[in-house]
């Protein structure tokens, strides 16, 4: 969607503040041992505190508030009642939708101590993040995102997950335009001033690409190894993004 107004931007800020407060919530209870299922019924009895509903559940009836991927899984994992292992990673992806209007957010964290190799790929995840969507502003075009990415990924070794992109949203949970994480030189598709969008960099020790489990949800790494998810939802502007999930 593109902003039109003062009131529109309001509503946005209450879904975008909603969906930060879940993940940083869910966040602080992350350890060994605990659920992926107990981070999920945390986040939807504050959903419902908040007057929000999960946007998967709204959206594609998945079964779950929340996306909870762990150890080769990089997207859309099913909350499990497996518990949480010391040295590996879980994402956490929450959006929701208030009063018409929908948030998108995730992120990558480690369960007790990783490796060296875990710490960094977490870093130049997030870093490919923030560093593209500061640079993803009005008139730009929107391969400037896959520039921004591919330029923190190599400088660290790390391979981008092909196919796994942001988004437009806002109105409904995913929107035009897709936003890639690869550099399209031909993609001249240009960012508009109040367009809201998500800019979600997917890095990998290992993979390039995913397959989906059979449980028709759940997208792993094709070749093994670790991944990482980043992602805010914010509006472009000229300058700085007004990002409505930090």
């Amino acid at each position: 969607m593109t902003v039109d107004g003062p009131e529109q931007l309001e509503k946005l800020r209450e879904i975008g503040a909603i969906c930060r407060d879940v993940l940083r919530a869910m966040a602080a209870k992350i350890a060994p041992g605990v659920t992926p299922r107990a981070l999920d019924d945390m986040a939807g009895v504050m959903l419902k505190a908040r007057g929000a509903q999960s946007a998967p559940i709204l959206a594609y009836d998945f079964p779950g508030h929340t996306c909870i991927s762990v150890g080769d899984a990089i997207a859309h994992g099913i909350p499990s009642d497996i518990p949480l292992k010391t040295g590996e990673l879980v994402n956490i992806d929450v959006s929701a939708e208030k009063d018409g209007f929908f948030g998108d957010t995730g992120a990558s964290f480690p369960v007790g101590e990783v490796s060296g190799e875990l710490k960094t790929l977490l870093k130049a995840t997030e870093a490919a993040q923030r560093k593209a969507m500061f640079a993803a502003r009005a008139g730009q075009p929107v391969n400037v995102v896959g520039r921004a990415v591919e330029r923190e990924a190599k400088k660290h070794g790390f391979k981008i997950i092909e196919g796994l992109n942001g988004h437009g949203v806002g109105a409904w949970i995913h929107e035009d335009p897709s936003v890639p994480n690869i550099y399209y030189p031909g993609d001249r598709t240009r960012l508009r001033e109040g367009q809201v969008i998500t800019i979600e960099p997917f890095l990998a020790t290992k993979s390039h690409q995913y397959v989906e489990d059979e449980d028709g949800w759940t997208l792993r790494l094709a070749q093994g190894g670790y991944g990482a998810q980043f992602e805010h939802t914010f509006m472009v502007t000229k300058g700085a993004p007004i990002v409505f999930t930090n």
